[in-house]
């Protein structure tokens, strides 16, 4: 089976209701095919209200792995497939840092989402530390070992190129998904994610193994997350 490829993007903790409706409407107006957004909980309703109708997708950027209970301010899968939700990111570099999510975490969150009906995005990727000291494979290879990765997404950020403006290296990027390609199923959409713009985004798109990109920062820019997708050649 061929793999699809994929631009979603991650608006993380941004957004109002007013800029909102001015960047879905641009989008839609576009309608590019094998594009997702991902926005923040209040705006999921929203999101599926401007949306639905279109051939863009939208999910959630973070998932309980609880199906239900006693867990203030957490929201379960079940929660988020009523809203339409398409893809769920889990194991964000954000999440796993700033709030000790650990790798079983990210784990039962993707089956979680998975058993909702839903698509995991799954994220790893090695801070600068650990690629410095050559521990990139055991790094993600670690991430991605601890999930029974089946019929997800997957999305490699390194973590020092996360909203720094440095980015890899084409030649980077290619040579940890060719590692990653290796261990999933061979019909697994990986994306690059990192500081991805207009500017770079056709030269990282055209490695054998990046299959599009998860996006942040251009993802609140209608044009140029419009033209990341067109550079991915979906």
């Amino acid at each position: 089976m061929a793999r699809v490829r994929l631009v979603a993007g991650n608006w993380k903790m941004h957004g109002s209701r007013a800029s909102n409706a001015a960047l879905l409407d641009a989008l839609v107006k576009e309608s590019p095919p094998n594009c997702a957004v991902c926005v923040p909980f209040p705006y999921l309703a929203q999101a599926a209200e401007r949306l639905r109708g279109s051939r863009i997708a939208w999910g959630a950027q973070n998932v309980s792995e609880h199906a239900q209970g006693a867990y203030t301010g957490e929201v379960s899968a079940a929660m988020l497939a009523e809203f339409g939700c398409r893809y769920v990111i889990v194991g964000h570099s954000e999440r796993r840092q700033l709030y000790g999510e650990t790798d079983a975490q990210a784990a039962a969150k993707f089956a979680a989402v998975k058993a909702a009906g839903m698509t995991p995005i799954l994220c790893v990727g090695e801070t600068l530390q650990e690629r410095d000291g050559g521990k990139t494979e055991d790094v993600v290879g670690r991430q991605l070992g601890a999930v029974d990765f089946k019929g997800g997404v997957l999305a490699y950020e390194p973590v020092w190129a996360i909203g720094t403006g440095r980015t890899a290296t084409p030649e980077q990027a290619q040579a940890v998904h060719a590692f990653l390609r290796k261990r999933v199923p061979a019909d697994t959409p990986i994306l690059y994610g990192g500081s991805v713009k207009p500017q770079n985004a056709a030269a990282i798109f055209a490695m054998p193994d990046v299959d599009g990109g998860l996006i942040g920062g251009a993802s609140l820019v209608a044009k140029d997350f419009l033209d990341i997708v067109k550079a991915a050649g979906t």
